[in-house]
Formats: structure tokens, sequence, C-alpha cells
């Protein structure tokens, strides 16, 4: 008796906690809305008519991929329409919101008013937090921020023992390269359900023992309405019911029990990624290490023994070279993409508030500043103390660093830019999410040539590689896993093709002394290309061999070292005259922005997660 008793209690206790929170609660799923495509802007107005009509759903939740390109247009276009809902709504964004933004994703926090959502509704706590990948292609992730607010949000609930439902649009799995923070998180609540969008069908999932439901489009797709699902939780079970608006609710399709699981208080364990590589390489050292809070998104310049780097959070800031430590810090009205620029005391960038910048290495104060007509960002490059930087707004203008003056104005931009420019024989060259690749005149700004792929999806655009030149030519990669030589004074095409050996796409170099393009496959290979062959005929294959692989990251060559960026937190150095691997270092599992090295044996990297390394190595 003295052993049944504790136990009965303590079931009677666990009881009268699940009663007290099993409340009824209805609401409508809606996901992958992609207002912008064919049809989605018609498909939600269905929804939303079929859902205001239904005055038993109570809110309505909205999981990411709301628009197809994240523009400006399509997001103002998909609020108007989602305020005509006569009951509330919540929405955050997923990776077509974010990953083709012409604002950098800074549109979506101010047309919808935040990126994520928190609110208690019948008894249960609901969060739920954005995704990517944010500019720049690789696995999705829930930004930096975003999870810092998570944080908050779960250490300051009033009741911790409420059930919890984690939204996001992704699913938690390794399609999200920093899926296990936010599991991490939520397992030391009482989460019972988790939803999400991405991948256009209704589907149950379990991660780590807690279920995850993904939702159907609410396109049409093949069929001739599109569709959301009515989720009721009700007697300790989620019901999910797919509706056809203004037609029909088909049959419950999935039943989902609502229990706590009790993670906290367990003993299990779940893998994760592994950090074991940093113990095979000995040769490389990590000096230092600075974790932002935010996103970093963008590469590094350096400059008077200082290492500027820029975040999501708007702020342009040094470290000490020596120690990591933060020197100073300028913030800026939005979201950073655009890897900065130094030239003597000046720091050029640009920001997703509609402004380039130029402030003081030394000390980090404003020098001055430009208003443009949408988000910047391109990166500059500086010669000879001009800024060539590309916006968003259709512009790619040339600045006087001294003075901010603009010098010229090239106004006929069918895209927006988010890469740096090449500087070659006199002209800039760059891509943009239109299409087009340019070339104009150095001097003025007017048109050389331009030349399109002839592909109707931008997606394909040669907007994302870093160009390159030697021997007269330019190169480019792009997501149509072409590899294009142009003719630097003519635009016209040398060569252009596909590789036989890997799958190129939008990662790219030049070997120092201009014989060989670096190109990374998605295959995980790195190749080398030469420049002067009248066909694509690789000269270097090196002994590289990544997984399935997306980062569209700078590759640079060094002191005889090719420096190679990963999509999931790995750098690697590779010989440049035997292309074996030399060290490689893991130091999280986000994107590598572009490395840079400097002196004889040192590199900086930074992963898009926010974090940044200091790394020495021995030859």
């Amino acid at each position: 008796m003295n052993y049944i008793r504790p136990v009965f209690l303590w079931l009677a206790l666990l009881c009268s906690s699940q009663v007290l929170h099993a409340q009824s609660v209805r609401f409508a799923f809606v996901t992958d809305t992609h207002v912008g495509g064919a049809t989605g802007a018609d498909d939600l107005r269905r929804t939303v008519q079929d859902i205001n009509a239904n005055s038993s759903l109570e809110f309505v939740l909205v999981t990411g991929d709301i628009t197809e390109f994240g523009a400006d247009i399509e997001l103002a276009l998909a609020h108007r329409i989602l305020d005509s809902l006569n009951k509330p709504w919540y929405v955050i964004g997923g990776n077509h919101d974010s990953n083709w933004s012409e604002s950098g994703a800074n549109s979506f926090r101010k047309v919808f008013g935040s990126e994520t959502f928190a609110f208690v509704h019948g008894g249960y706590q609901f969060a739920a937090t954005s995704s990517g990948p944010n500019m720049r292609m690789s696995p999705g992730q829930v930004p930096r921020e975003n999870l810092v607010w998570l944080d908050s949000v779960l250490n300051n609930m009033k009741e911790p023992e409420m059930p919890l439902i984690y939204i996001n649009h992704y699913p938690q799995d390794s399609s999200l390269n920093n899926w296990y923070d936010a599991l991490d998180k939520v397992k030391k609540r009482n989460i019972q359900l988790m939803l999400c969008g991405h991948g256009h069908q209704n589907k149950l999932y379990n991660f780590e023992g807690i279920p995850q439901v993904m939702g159907r489009s609410n396109l049409r797709a093949k069929d001739s309405i599109g569709g959301y699902n009515i989720v009721t939780i009700k007697d300790g079970k989620a019901v999910f019911e797919d509706r056809r608006p203004l037609v029909s609710t088909q049959n419950k399709w999935l039943d989902v029990p609502m229990v706590n699981y009790r993670f906290a208080s367990s003993n299990q364990q779940y893998p994760r990624p592994s950090f074991a590589v940093n113990a095979k390489y000995p040769n490389v050292r990590k000096l230092w290490e600075f974790q932002d809070q935010s996103d970093v998104g963008s590469g590094m310049a350096v400059g008077k023994g200082l290492a500027v780097a820029a975040n999501t959070n708007g702020d342009l800031y040094a470290l000490d070279f020596k120690t990591g430590k933060k020197r100073w810090s300028f913030n800026t009205g939005g979201k950073i993409y655009s890897t900065p620029a130094i030239s003597g005391n000046y720091v050029v960038v640009g920001s997703s508030d509609g402004h380039i910048y130029c402030v003081g290495l030394n000390d980090g104060k404003l020098l001055w500043k430009l208003a443009t007509g949408k988000a910047v960002l391109g990166s500059p490059v500086i010669e000879n103390q001009v800024a060539y930087i590309g916006g968003s707004d259709g512009h790619f203008r040339a600045l006087d660093i001294r003075t901010g003056k603009l010098l010229w104005d090239f106004a006929e931009v069918k895209g927006f830019v988010v890469t740096r420019p090449l500087i070659y024989q006199g002209k800039i060259f760059f891509g943009c999410w239109g299409h087009d690749f340019y070339a104009l005149d150095q001097k003025n700004g007017k048109l050389v040539w331009k030349w399109n792929n002839g592909n109707a999806n931008r997606m394909f655009s040669p907007a994302a590689c870093y160009p390159v030149a030697s021997n007269g030519r330019v190169f480019i990669v792009a997501p149509d896993r072409f590899m294009t030589a142009f003719d630097a004074a003519t635009g016209k095409v040398v060569w252009r093709q596909q590789m036989k050996e890997g799958r190129v796409r939008e990662s790219m170099g030049l070997s120092k002394d201009g014989s060989l393009v670096y190109v990374k496959t998605m295959d995980g290979q790195l190749f080398g290309v030469s420049t002067k062959a009248d066909s694509l005929q690789v000269g270097l294959t090196t002994e590289l061999k990544l997984p399935y692989e997306l980062s569209p990251s700078e590759i640079v060559e060094s002191n005889g070292m090719i420096y190679v960026p990963s999509n999931s937190g790995l750098a690697t150095a590779i010989d440049r005259k035997t292309g074996k691997v030399v060290w490689q270092y893991k130091s999280s599992n986000a994107l590598v922005n572009p490395m840079l090295p400097f002196g004889k044996s040192s590199v900086l990297m930074s992963t898009m997660d926010g974090k940044i390394v200091c790394l020495n190595y021995a030859k």
C-alpha cells in the first residue's frame, strides 16, 4: 500500500493537469499559398471566403511560403487577401518568402508585423518561427534571432506545463540545418504537436518522438480547387480534415494523440551533427570564436587589424583580429546581406533598409549614406576610391567613397542584385534575379552588353555566383547547371556546357594564376576548369567529396591553398598543386559564407547562424 498510493496520487495529479488544459480548439491550418504564382492569389481568396463562412473556426495559422518569390508586390497582395479574414490569423515565412526576396526578407516583417508569433488559446501555447534559407541557397534554417526569441517565449510561459504546439515551415529533419536547436528547446516544455508545410502534402511525421503534421498546399495544383486543413483538438487528440473550399470537407485523414511526452525527465539521447572532423586535423586550430545573436549572411572584410562583419539585425561591426572582441558597432535599419568592402578608412555596405552606408573603419562612425528605392542586397567592390554596387530597385551605382556622391547610375537592371560585381578590362560584370547578366562601362555606366540564358524561370538566373575573368573571358555558373564562358569585350558565348563530372551550380572562384576557374558541384566535388580551352575542360581534379551541396559561397585561393565553403558548417583547405585535402574544420551546421584568408596561415570563417571563428594552420 505504501508503494501503490504515491503512484496513484501521481497519476491523479497528471490526469487533473491534462484535464485542466483539455479544452476544445478548432482552427484552419493553411500553408504554401504561393501568392504570385499562377493560381496562388485566387486559391487563397477562395480559402479565405470559405473560412469566413465557417463560424466554428476560431483562428487561422498560415505556415510559410506565403508568396512565390518574396517580392514586395506579392507580400502586399497576400496581406490584403489574408486581412479580409473575419477571425484572428497568424503567419510565418518559408523558404520562398526569403531565399529570392528582393527586400532581403525585410519586407515580410514590415508587411505582417513580425516573422514569428506566439499566443495562448484554449489552454495551449502556440509558438512559431520562420525559416530560410535566407537569400543564399542551402538547407533551410531557423534564423538565429528567431531561436533567441523562442527561448524567451518558452522561458517566460506563465504555466510551464501548458501543452505546447510548435510551428515551422520545414519538417524538423536534415532539410533544416539547425533542426536540433528548436527541438532541444521545445522538448524542455510540454510539447505535444508540431505543424509544418513545405512538402505540399498531408503527411504525418515523427521527429524524436514528437508528432509533426505536414499540411497540403493551398494551391489547386492539378485539381480544379485548392484546399487546406481543419484541425480540431478535443478529448485528448488532434483531428485533421482536408477541406475543399466552398465544396466539401473530406473525411478526416488523421488522429494524433495529444499527450505529455515528458522529455525533460527522460534520458533519451538523439544524434546531433558530429564535430569529430576537428580532431582529425590537428594542424588547424581555433584562435577565437564570436557568437552573434543574429544570422550572419555575408562575408567579411579586413583592415587595420579589424575584421568587419554584418548581421541580420542590421548591425555592421568590427572584431579585433587578435582577440575576437567587438571594437565598434553601427546599426542600420534593415537586415544586411551585403559583404562590406574596405578602402583606407572607408567601409561601404548595403542594407535592406534601402540605403548604402559608409562608416569609418577606425570608429564605425557614419561618414555618409545614400537612399535608394529599395533594399540594397548586393555587395560593393571598390577601386580607385569608387564603390560599385547593385540594388533591388533596378539600379546599379558608382559612388565616390569619400563623399557618397553619385558618379553614375545604370537604371535598367531588370531584376535585383545580390552578389558582388567583377571589375575586368574597364568593365563591371554582374548578374541579377531577372535572368540577365550585364557588362557596363566602368567609367560611365553605359551598357556594353548583356546576356540572357533564355529560361523563363527566373530561379535559373545567374544571380548568386561571383563572376570571374581571365584570358579575355568572363565565367559564370548558375542554378541551371550550366557553366558559361563569354568574350569579355563582346559578350559572345565562347562555350556553354554542363559538366559531365558533376552538376555545377553557383559556387565558384579563380586560381591565383588565372589558369583555372574553381567550381564546386552539387555532388560535393571541386574541379578546376581551364580558362584557355575552347570548351569546358577540367584541368584539376581534387579529392574533395562532400555530401549533397548547395552553398553558393565564393571559393578563394591564397598561399597555395584553395578554401572551399559548404552548406553544413564545414570548411575545407585543399592543396592547389596536388588537389589533396590539407585540413577541414567544422564550426557549426549552417552555411559557410565566403572565407577570408589573411597573413600566411590564418583564415576567418563565418556561418549563417552567426558564428565567426579565426583559424590558424600549420602547413
